[in-house]
Order: structure tokens, then sequence, then C-alpha cells
């Protein structure tokens, strides 16, 4: 069993930064791949980005060049720096984890607003 908790959601103007954090615990040991979704209202949830132990990473097209996924194992935590927001990342943003035995595991969520 893996818990998932999400921080540094929060309000902020079109060009601003935010950094999300996402610990881990619980079976941490059986984590393969830890990744950020995000959910915009009216929309489907959508995958962000993903990484996985070793380092490896996968960004959606359209935060591309622009987000950044990090993790450091020892702490059991990813990250997602972004800079340059827009309106349209607008979203709850969920923090994911799949297990080596193909499970999923799901954070509570922490709401980003991109607003003037």
């Amino acid at each position: 069993q893996v818990q998932l908790v999400e921080s540094g959601g929060g309000l902020v103007q079109p060009g601003g930064s935010l950094g999300l954090s996402c610990a881990a615990s619980g079976s941490t040991f059986s984590i393969n791949v830890m990744g950020w979704y995000r959910q915009a209202p009216g929309k489907q949830r959508e995958l962000v980005a993903v990484i996985t132990r070793s380092g490896t990473t996968n960004y959606a097209d359209s935060v591309k060049g622009r987000f950044t996924i990090s993790r450091d194992n020892a702490k059991n935590t990813v990250y997602l720096q972004m800079p340059s927001l827009k309106p349209e990342d607008t979203a709850v943003y969920y923090c994911n984890a799949v297990s080596v035995f193909s499970r999923s595991y799901w954070g509570q969520g922490t709401q980003v607003t991109v607003s003037s």
C-alpha cells in the first residue's frame, strides 16, 4: 500500500511559477513510475509528466519545454516545476504512483489556478 500527499498548489497570475511536491509513504520500495496528472473543469484527467525510478521522463505536448518533473528516490518524493504558467494550466493536479505489481495509487489532488 502506498499513500501520496501533494502540496504546492495555489493561485498565480499568467507567467508566474509554482512548484508541486508529492511525498509517498507506505510500501515505497515497490514504486516504479511516478507522475503528475491534471483535470480541468469539464475535461478528462490527462497525463502531465511521468518519471521512472532511473530518471527517464515523458511529458505531455502541452507542457513539454515548460514543466520539469524530477524525483528524489531517497525522499520518496516527486516534484513538478511549473514556470511560465498559462490559464489553460488551471486544473487539479494529482500525483500518481505505479508499483512493480502494476497497482496504481493517487493523491488527493492540489488546485492550481492561473488567472489575472
